[in-house]
């Protein structure tokens, strides 16, 4: 396994690594407060929330997996050269166990706020289903040869998939209501500082190793970063930009006036 060439990039890849879990870890708890204080949960995606705790669950898989076994670390030195180090940090592992149990517990105040008419789409439920049913169709075929690191690939492609997948709704929604109420823009800014500082850390380290092998070797972090970014930017746009929460108000109240008028000429 390779070792860092340079002490003060071995520190800068730490920090980042931990401003990174800081900021993905915080990120979860605005929406939460929010759902709290408003004892509801109108304006978050429900199809956004189960497919999020799916992706979590699957990026844990991989990171817990890669980090803590010594035979899959082999069978990824072995597929990538032992010079090359691990790209799985101590902080992915924190963030990925932390996420799993906030997202859980998301769905759970969806279970017990006021939903209004929310519900879960059938095309949510149906690709959990089917994704989860993949992931077990592939265990049994990696369980005779033990191909595990192949296996937690998988996983990793998963959480890839429902990265790309999972915003997509809550951001159709923001549309269709022309509005982000209920939608914490604190987790969007959160989840954007994590985005930049997991790729800036991945940078950091194959500045040092002189490689960017890390890059494609964990490509699921590769494009979890620069995902979030892109969808993390739409959801600033669409909330200071196009539904910016006063111009929302605004037009509430305008559409009010002419009710007021007409019961008036009524009475």
């Amino acid at each position: 396994m390779a070792s860092w060439n340079s002490i003060p990039l071995e520190i800068l890849y730490e920090i980042v690594g931990w401003i990174t879990f800081a900021s993905w870890s915080i990120s979860f708890y605005p929406q939460m407060l929010l759902n709290f204080k408003r004892k509801s949960v109108v304006g978050l995606n429900f199809d956004f929330a189960l497919l999020n705790f799916t992706k979590h669950s699957s990026y844990m898989i991989y990171n817990v997996c890669l980090y803590f076994s010594p035979f899959i670390q082999k069978q990824y030195f072995d597929l990538y050269g032992d010079k090359e180090m691990i790209p799985v940090a101590a902080n992915d592992v924190a963030f990925s166990l932390h996420a799993v149990l906030v997202t859980a517990f998301t769905l759970f105040q969806i279970c017990i706020y006021d939903r209004g008419t929310q519900k879960v789409s059938r095309f949510a439920t149906g690709l959990v289903i089917l994704v989860w049913g993949f992931a077990a169709t592939c265990f049994f075929i990696a369980l005779p040869t033990r191909s595990w690191l192949w296996l937690i690939t998988i996983f990793n492609s998963i959480q890839v998939c429902m990265t790309c997948v999972k915003y997509i709704p809550q951001a159709k929604m923001n549309f269709t209501r022309k509005s982000t109420i209920g939608w914490s823009i604190e987790n969007i800014l959160l989840d954007f500082c994590g985005g930049v500082s997991n790729y800036l850390q991945m940078v950091v380290q194959s500045v040092d190793q002189g490689s960017w092998v890390n890059f494609y070797g964990n490509i699921g972090k590769t494009l979890l970063s620069l995902v979030t970014i892109f969808f993390d930017i739409i959801f600033m746009v669409q909330h200071y930009v196009l539904y910016p929460p006063k111009k929302v108000s605004k037009s509430v109240e305008e559409s009010k006036e002419p009710l007021i008028d007409a019961s008036h000429e009524q009475i």
